[in-house]
């Protein structure tokens, strides 16, 4: 459970809140070419992983031991991150992107290898709760680093002070975006001490086989297991369905905080108290998916939680300045002041709450959902398929929004067709079996 934490900050303060707006918005020289050179890095990183994420996954099942791998990749990663703090102002943007890309290609590999030693330490009945309680943790993890950055690290350019007004820790200073790329070298040193407790004390076991004799086998493998996902009709179901409403729940978390600024004006400071608040709900919400994924079943938590992802895309994308649900309640257009002053705000993070709930379980219970499904021995491979169903169409949502907000000039229609993606995947879930591999059994 611990790798979770340990991994979690990567994707809180790099990709998503911290780093990431710093290159688009203070590196480039273009805020529209800062977000293309980013939308870039991000496709390269995913077409790496839905390439190699089956492969190595395959191999890893010949191998037998997963930490060697997750140590390997946890040495790239490491090194790339540290790498992120010479990403001063006005340096050239080719070699961070390729930094960054590489980084998300390491954590992601880890993440299968990690994710496939369940089976092997966890019985059946204990997989969903201790998938959700370790996504939980991930997501503590990720807000204590979100909180420590923005309230004690990142300051205003302008007066040199953070949110609490104090100096930045470390003698930081925010004109040259030493706050911004100091996320990397300490995304980078809180993995190292915390994936350690993994590394010390989680069994590790399997064949065996030498890596040479072990990758002919797995590449062999892992072209008969893509003829055998196609005869398990279940998994197949499973991982097409998950496939499709993966695609909305990445574009809703990717665009939600976007949607929000557009709509509101919101400052990277409003946005970075949106996450934490979305990580403090999410924390919760995994707690109780923990519980629930023990007594109802994987299926069932996924299915809650794709309702209430539809329920908050719906309420997000009808809430404007002055109304929500399309004007059905009109609301005060008075700014009472401070973060989230007008009512359509605190309306706008009533619906979030429900993402926060919900974003941690449809992924940790999905996770333990295949875990129920395979075997130990072929849970490699079958993660390594996973982890290819949620990217190899992973540009699609992002592509439709963008594509029916350009065509339409609304960034709410736009919005709007997350839910096709939601509804779409659970309309394919509805009837496949759980466990995914029951008929066959």
């Amino acid at each position: 459970m611990f790798f979770d934490w340990a991994a979690q900050p990567f994707f809180t303060v790099v990709t998503t809140f911290i780093f990431g707006p710093y290159v688009v918005s203070r590196m480039a020289t273009d805020p529209a070419m800062g977000q293309a050179a980013w939308g870039y890095g991000l496709a390269i990183a995913g077409f790496a992983i839905a390439l190699l994420s089956p492969v190595l996954g395959s191999i890893a099942d010949q191998t037998g031991p997963r930490k060697p791998w997750i140590a390997f990749f946890a040495v790239i990663k490491i090194a790339c991150l540290s790498a992120l703090w010479f990403a001063a102002p006005g340096s050239p943007l080719l070699p961070v992107i390729l930094l960054f890309s590489l980084a998300s290609v390491a954590a992601e590999f880890s993440v299968v290898f990690n994710d496939s030693m369940m089976p092997r330490l966890v019985s059946k009945a204990q997989i969903g709760r201790i998938s959700n309680i370790a996504w939980g943790l991930g997501y503590l993890g990720g807000m204590i680093v979100l909180i420590f950055v923005v309230a004690l690290m990142a300051g205003s350019p302008e007066t040199g002070r953070t949110i609490i007004g104090t100096e930045p820790l470390f003698g930081l200073d925010p004109r040259l975006g030493e706050d911004a790329r100091a996320t990397g070298p300490l995304s980078a040193l809180w993995y190292l001490v915390f994936i350690l407790p993994m590394f010390l004390f989680t069994p590790d076991s399997g064949k065996g086989m030498r890596l040479l004799p072990a990758v002919r086998q797995g590449l062999a493998e892992l072209k008969s297991s893509f003829g055998e996902v196609r005869r398990r009709s279940g998994i197949l179901r499973f991982l097409i369905a998950r496939m499709v409403y993966q695609d909305g729940v990445n574009a809703l978390l990717g665009l939600g905080g976007v949607f929000a600024a557009a709509m509101f004006g919101w400052s990277i400071t409003e946005i970075g108290v949106f996450g934490i608040i979305l990580n403090v709900v999410a924390i919760f919400g995994c707690l109780v998916a923990s519980r629930l994924d023990t007594g109802l079943g994987s299926k069932s938590v996924v299915m809650i939680s794709l309702v209430l992802l539809c329920v908050a895309t719906f309420g997000i994308v009808s809430t404007g300045p002055g109304f929500t649900l399309f004007g059905l309640f009109p609301l005060p257009g008075a700014d009472s002041g401070g973060l989230f002053g007008t009512p359509a705000e605190k309306a706008y993070i009533i619906f979030g709450l429900l993402i926060g709930i919900a974003f941690g379980p449809v992924q940790a219970s999905s996770r333990s959902y295949l875990a129920r499904s395979v075997s130990a021995d072929e849970a490699g491979r079958y993660f390594g398929i996973y982890a290819l169903a949620g990217r190899v169409t992973s540009f699609a949502a992002p592509f439709v929004v963008a594509t029916v907000t350009a065509a339409s000039g609304s960034m709410r229609l736009g919005m709007a067709t997350i839910l096709l993606f939601l509804l779409g995947g659970m309309a394919i879930l509805w009837p496949t079996p759980y466990p995914a591999d029951k008929a066959r059994r």
